[in-house]
C-alpha cells in the first residue's frame, strides 16, 4: 500500500482546489471535459485517461481520451461503445478499481490495434442520482495498481466535475435558448417587415416579387418560383420565377391539383421537401439536377383556408430546411396568400363598382333623362299640331322644349356626378313630387292629383326620398306612355317606421303574368331603387282596370 507523505497530500489538495476553481469558472463544456480528464491523469499519475459522457438512457455519446498518440487512435477501428468494465456504471454507479483488466471476468477486451492496458480506475460522475459520465484511468505509473488515495482524489474531482458539467450544460442551454430567441426575433422582424411591405401593395405581381425576394434572401437559396391558382380552381399556373437558374424548375407551366409537387401541396395545404430530385424527373427539368440543385421545398400560400398559390425554393446546398425554416416559410406563405387574396378581392370590388356605377347611370338615364325627353317630345308634338291654329301657343311650347332640353343636359351632368335630378334638389319630398306632377300635367292630358302630409318629412333620409322620387317619376312616365288614363293620383303618407307612396290610374292596365319585373328597365328599376334602401314595391294591374304602384321605404336609414 502506497502512503502519501504530507507534502504529497498537500500538493494534491492544492491541485484539486486549483482544478475546482478552473472548472467552476469555465463555462465551455468541451473545455471543461478536456480539463477534467487531463487533471485526472495528472492527479492519479496514470499513463492513459479518458472521460465518457452518457445520454439520459446511459448510452456513451462522447469519449475523450488522453495519453495516446493521434496515429495510435487512427488505427483503432472504432471508439469504445460502453461494454465490459465501461458499461458497469449504467447499473452499479460506483467506483471500480481493478489491478489487471485482462484478468477481470467483467472485461470485454480491447479492439484491434488498441494498446494493452493493465490497471484500471473508473469513477462515475454523478449529479444526485443522474449519471453524467465516467472518468477512466489506466496503467498507474510507478505502481502496479491505483490506490485508495487515487480513488478518493478522483472521486473528489468527479464531484467537482459533476457541478462543472451541469453548469456548462445549463450555460449551453442558455446560449441555445438565447440563440433561438434571437433567431425567432429575427424571423418576427422579417415577417413584420414583409407584412408591412405586402399590405402596402395591392398589385399581385408586386406582392409575388417581394415575397419571393424576401424568402430567397433570408434562407439564402439560389432560385425560387410561384404558381398561382387559376380561376378554374383546379389549375395552378407559373406566375414568377427568379434566381440564377434561368429556366423554370419544371417542364410544365401549370399543374392540376394533386399533380406533381405543386399539385400535392395545393391539394393537402402542407409543405413538401424533396432531397432526392431524381425521383421527380417526370416533372423536373434534368438541367436542375445537372446544375447541382439538391433540395426543393414547396410551400402553400393560404388565404382563409384555401391554397391560392404554391411557392418553391431550390438550393444547391445540403438541405437544411428544418422545423423553424418550415414554420417561417409557412408564415411567409400565409402573409403572401392573404395579400394576394386581398388584391384580387379589391380588383373584383372595383369591377363591381364599375358595373354598379353603370347600372346607376343607366337607371338614372331611364328614370330621369328619358322621361324628360319624352315630355319634350310631347311638347314638340303639341307645337306641331297647334302651329297653324295657334302659332303663339306653338311658339311657347317650342321655347319650353328648348328650356327643358337645357335642363336635360344639366341632368345628364348631375347623374354622371351622382347628384340628384333638377326636379328634386334638397327640398321636402312632397315638393319634389309636386314638381313632377306639375311637369306631367303640363305635357299630358291625364288629370293627376297629389295628396300628402305637409312638413312631416324634414328628417327623411335623402337616399330614401330620392328612391321614392324616381319611382313616382317612372310611374307617371308609364301612365303617359302606356295607360291612356283619364285620371291618376299620387298619394304620400307615413306610418311609424315607413313612408309609403301610391300611384294609381284608371287606364287600360296590363297582364302582370306576361311582364317581368326583373328584366328591362322601368319595372326593374323601381324594385332595385326601393330594395337598395331597404324597401320594396308592389305592382297591381289588370287589363282594363288600371294600375296601382305601391312603394315603401324605411322612415329612417338602415
Amino acid at each position: 500500500m502506497v502512503v502519501l507523505t504530507r507534502e504529497q497530500l498537500e500538493d494534491r489538495l492544492a491541485a484539486i482546489h486549483r482544478v475546482s476553481l478552473e472548472l467552476v469558472s469555465n463555462l465551455s463544456l468541451d473545455a471543461v471535459l478536456e480539463r477534467i480528464v487531463q487533471m485526472a491523469m495528472e492527479l492519479a499519475n496514470a499513463h492513459y485517461a479518458a472521460l465518457g459522457v452518457v445520454s439520459d438512457e446511459g448510452e456513451l455519446t462522447r469519449f475523450i481520451p488522453v495519453g495516446m498518440l493521434p496515429e495510435e487512435m487512427d488505427r483503432i477501428p472504432h471508439p469504445p461503445v460502453g461494454r465490459g468494465l465501461l458499461g458497469l456504471f449504467r447499473s452499479e454507479r460506483r467506483t471500480i478499481r481493478v489491478p489487471e483488466i485482462g484478468a477481470d471476468p467483467r472485461s470485454a477486451g480491447f479492439p484491434p490495434h488498441h494498446p494493452m492496458m493493465h490497471s484500471f480506475l473508473g469513477v462515475p460522475i454523478l449529479s444526485g442520482e443522474t449519471l453524467l459520465g465516467q472518468i477512466y484511468l489506466t496503467d498507474k505509473q510507478n505502481y502496479f495498481e491505483f490506490t485508495e488515495s487515487d480513488e478518493r482524489v478522483i472521486e473528489t474531482l468527479a464531484a467537482y466535475a459533476a457541478v462543472a458539467i451541469t453548469n456548462a450544460r445549463l450555460y449551453e442551454n442558455l446560449l441555445d435558448h438565447e440563440s433561438a430567441l434571437t433567431q425567432r426575433n429575427q424571423d418576427l422582424d422579417l415577417l413584420n417587415e414583409l407584412a408591412v411591405s405586402l399590405t402596402g401593395s395591392l398589385d399581385v405581381d408586386t406582392i409575388l416579387d417581394k415575397t419571393l425576394s424576401c424568402m430567397m434572401t433570408h434562407l439564402e437559396v439560389q432560385a425560387g418560383e410561384v404558381f398561382l391558382r387559376e380561376e378554374s380552381e383546379r389549375e395552378f399556373r407559373l406566375a414568377l420565377h427568379r434566381g440564377d437558374f434561368i429556366e423554370p424548375f419544371s417542364k410544365r407551366e401549370f399543374f392540376l391539383i394533386g399533380q406533381g409537387y405543386i399539385g400535392i401541396v395545393a391539394e393537402t395545404g402542407k409543405p413538401k421537401v424533396s432531397t432526392n430530385l431524381r425521383k421527380d424527373l417526370r416533372y423536373l427539368r434534368p438541367e436542375v439536377i445537372e446544375d447541382g440543385f439538391q433540395c426543393i421545398a414547396c410551400i402553400p400560400m393560404i388565404a382563409h383556408g384555401t391554397v391560392v398559390g404554391v411557392m418553391s425554393a431550390a438550393t444547391r446546398l445540403d438541405c437544411n430546411i428544418g422545423e423553424r425554416e418550415l414554420n417561417l416559410l409557412m408564415a411567409i406563405g400565409s402573409w403572401a396568400g392573404i395579400a394576394i387574396e386581398n388584391a384580387r378581392l379589391l380588383r373584383q370590388a372595383r369591377r363591381l363598382a364599375v358595373l354598379e356605377e353603370r347600372e346607376r347611370i343607366g337607371m338614372d338615364l331611364h328614370d330621369g333623362i328619358i322621361q324628360s325627353l319624352y315630355g319634350v317630345g310631347l311638347a314638340l308634338d303639341y307645337a306641331r299640331i297647334a302651329f297653324d291654329d295657334d302659332p303663339q301657343q306653338a311658339q311657347h311650347k317650342i321655347v319650353q322644349s328648348i328650356e327643358d332640353l337645357n335642363c336635360v343636359i344639366q341632368d345628364i351632368r348631375s347623374y354622371i356626378l351622382d347628384l340628384r335630378p333638377r326636379q328634386f334638389h334638397g327640398e321636402d319630398l312632397k315638393q319634389g313630387l309636386q314638381r313632377l306632377v306639375d311637369e306631367f300635367q303640363a305635357n299630358c292630358n291625364t288629370r293627376v292629383s297629389l295628396i300628402g302630409p305637409d312638413n312631416s318629412l324634414i328628417d327623411f333620409p335623402s337616399s330614401n326620398a330620392t328612391a321614392l322620387f324616381h319611382i313616382c317619376q317612372e310611374s307617371l312616365a308609364n301612365i303617359a306612355k302606356h295607360s291612356h288614363a283619364l285620371m291618376a293620383s299620387v298619394n304620400l303618407w307615413t306610418v311609424r317606421d315607413r313612408v309609403l307612396l301610391e300611384i294609381t290610374d284608371n287606364g287600360q292596365g296590363f297582364d302582370l303574368s306576361k311582364m317581368s319585373v326583373t328584366l328591362g328597365h322601368g319595372l326593374s328599376n323601381m324594385h332595385t331603387r326601393a330594395r337598395k334602401v331597404g324597401g320594396d314595391v308592389e305592382i297591381t294591374s289588370y287589363p282594363g282596370e288600371g294600375t296601382t304602384v305601391l312603394a315603401w321605404v324605411p322612415r329612417l336609414s338602415n
